[in-house]
């Protein structure tokens, strides 16, 4: 049981896939992109839940579904949900994203998030620790599938956010026009400062909505000396991090 959002706490395995800087930075993204509340949230590939849990929490009035494959992963996240008391507004269903029956509702979410695995097979060692090797490596697909399952889910004027490795611009860029979105914003995370971006976040809409795309400044999470950045700082203020 580990801290994560205001009085909210998440389950994690010690010896499994744990909630990691991706998880917040999409979710922190998802929050800045809307002009709204949303009322309607899905995650894709929710894993526990984290990214799940943090929209839940920013935006209290708002229905929530997570959708996710590994049945061990689809357990915490349940349990983190009742333990923090939202079991009456957020639901985890277990299953595979890219079958519409799984969420029936249609094209009802103004928010869709997602945060793909993004090694495909082959290209890296995977763990053999429990729900690490899927979390990681593309066995379901990638950002592709997860573009796809947006575009169908998406109500109108809806946002999509999502993450992918540093150097797969010129991939999600594929992904978004083969699924009839647009990237709107883009923005790179680097780890340390002087260091290559580690991940960069996304926010698409159908590509007949979308604004003129922009690149916004990189988010530096430490700098030269290893500290928090004031500008992280104020991202783990917003999304209630404990300091």
């Amino acid at each position: 049981m580990c801290y994560l959002a205001g009085d909210w706490r998440i389950l994690q395995r010690v010896d499994g896939h744990r909630w990691s800087l991706d998880d917040l930075v999409t979710a922190w993204v998802g929050v800045t992109a809307m002009d709204a509340p949303p009322g309607h949230i899905l995650d894709l590939g929710c894993g526990i839940g984290a990214v799940l849990l943090l929209l839940a929490w920013r935006f209290p009035a708002a229905r929530c579904i997570g959708v996710e494959a590994q049945a061990v992963s689809v357990d915490l996240a349940r349990r983190s949900l009742a333990w923090n008391g939202v079991s009456g507004r957020c639901a985890v269903r277990h299953g595979d994203l890219r079958y519409p029956a799984l969420v029936p509702e249609g094209a009802v979410f103004d928010l869709v998030a997602g945060t793909p695995p993004y090694l495909p097979p082959g290209t890296a060692t995977e763990s053999p620790r429990v729900q690490r090797g899927p979390a990681h490596i593309e066995h379901r697909g990638g950002v592709e599938v997860y573009c796809a399952a947006a575009a169908r889910l998406l109500a109108q004027g809806g946002r999509f956010v999502t993450c992918a490795g540093g150097r797969q611009a010129a991939r999600v860029q594929a992904a978004a026009v083969a699924a009839g979105l647009a990237v709107e914003r883009r923005r790179d995370v680097i780890p340390r400062a002087g260091k290559e971006a580690l991940f960069a976040v996304y926010v698409m809409r159908r590509a007949g909505e979308a604004d003129a795309p922009r690149v916004e400044s990189s988010l530096v999470v430490r700098d030269a000396r290893g500290r928090r950045t004031t500008t992280f700082g104020r991202l783990r203020a917003d999304m209630g991090m404990p300091p």
